[in-house]
């Protein structure tokens, strides 16, 4: 666990486990027997809201499933981390360092959350995101209060306004879409390509064997209930069209029950 969760909340992101199953099964993850039979009966309070946005086709226009509610990011937030460092970096005229490269790496890929803490004291933590992403063409997202960057609050819609500032090209282009360099751009894309096969599910599940994607996930479990936020964002290729895909969930009893609702969500979305 990372130093800085509050009582309210803690990140569990920066566990590389060996299956999204040992993820719900690891007793540190668990909730406790009572907090789990509270879950138990609040399952069926648990929310999901998709946006997809095909790249290919379309008025370039995302589609929402269910309502564009405000959720927390967990680590999904950490995109968003790392956009707001490279526009910094361009700022000033320089690539990222070997340090911040370093931090980069583990905090996209596996999900680290030491990597993020850094970086998000880099960034000049919720201000500097709320500056980044004004940038960036997002309207619906606000930075967690102090070191805790996975209460960051944002929307499906907004996720995919992040996004299409990563993904999108020409006319599907957002407005804040022109804010990062084309390096920056593709430098977002390969990690979000090569993040740790034990945490490629999510958005991943609309995609057929071998299709190409890049995605970044995030998972948080709720001290006071129990109950789990999982997220799960990225491009997928499905029959040959490229989409960008949001899907943010909260009230699930475990991981897995969350992993579950974020992949039928996505499934239904595409159909």
């Amino acid at each position: 666990m990372s130093s800085h969760h509050s009582p309210a909340a803690r990140l569990t992101a920066g566990a590389l486990l060996t299956s999204a199953a040992a993820l719900a099964s690891v007793g540190t993850l668990a909730p406790a027997p009572a907090a789990a039979a509270t879950a138990t009966g609040q399952q069926k309070k648990a929310h999901a809201t998709a946006a997809v946005l095909d790249l290919d086709g379309g008025d370039g226009a995302p589609v929402i499933h269910g309502a564009d509610r405000a959720y927390d990011t967990a680590s999904i937030v950490k995109v968003d981390i790392l956009a707001a460092l490279l526009l910094k970096a361009q700022d000033e005229g320089r690539q990222l360092t070997s340090q911040e490269r370093g931090r980069a790496e583990p905090m996209i890929r596996r999900s680290d959350n030491a990597a993020a803490n850094a970086l998000w004291r880099e960034i000049g933590e919720a201000p500097g995101l709320a500056a980044a992403n004004k940038r960036l063409g997002l309207t619906s997202t606000s930075g967690g209060p102090g070191a805790k960057w996975g209460l960051t609050r944002t929307t499906a819609s907004d996720q995919i306004r992040l996004l299409r500032a990563v993904f999108g090209t020409g006319a599907k282009r957002s407005p804040g879409a022109g804010a990062l360099g084309a390096k920056s751009r593709a430098y977002v894309r390969t990690l979000m390509s090569r993040v740790a096969p034990e945490q490629a599910w999510g958005v991943t599940a609309v995609s057929g064997p071998g299709a190409r994607q890049a995605l970044k996930n995030g998972w948080l479990q709720r001290d006071t209930t129990g109950l789990w936020d999982v997220n799960s964002v990225g491009q997928v290729t499905v029959k040959g069209h490229r989409y960008l895909v949001a899907v943010l969930s909260n009230g699930s009893a475990s991981m897995s029950d969350g992993i579950s609702l974020v992949e039928r969500t996505a499934r239904e979305a595409m159909t």
